[in-house]
């Protein structure tokens, strides 16, 4: 991996990004429209880049395999099914802040006594 790979998936990322951020939603014909030219993305203005049917969506592995990038898989995260940090966050540190949640719910603070109230807790009525 050459230091030019990684700043070409740097700009890359940027421009995804952007790209997504700053999409036309066309809540009609249910789509998302790219604004601009995006040269490293492949996508010119006007192109549909999201739809609800019968739409390949752009993806961002088969747009490094375009531009030859080697060991693509290494840039991006897997999706949460396979692994990942967001299963990792499931299923490591939430399970170990229950476990505190639990514990902190076992222990008990030592109760206050009352003080005695003033008048036989009729106040300061004056029967």
């Amino acid at each position: 991996m050459s230091l030019d790979d990684k700043e070409l998936v740097e700009i890359l990322k940027i421009e995804w990004k952007k790209l997504w951020s700053e999409r036309l939603d066309d809540k009609v014909r249910a789509e998302g429209i790219a604004t601009a030219d995006y040269r490293y993305l492949f996508v010119e203005r006007g192109l549909i880049i999201h739809a609800i049917k019968d739409y390949k969506a752009l993806s961002f592995r088969e747009i490094l395999a375009q531009h030859q990038i080697a060991n693509a898989e290494r840039y991006i995260p897997p999706p949460p099914q396979i692994g990942g940090w967001t299963k990792f966050i499931k299923t490591h540190i939430t399970c170990q802040q229950q476990r505190r949640e639990k514990r902190a719910q076992l222990y008990q603070e030592e109760q206050k006594q009352k003080q005695q109230l003033k008048k036989g807790g009729r106040g300061w009525l004056h029967l």
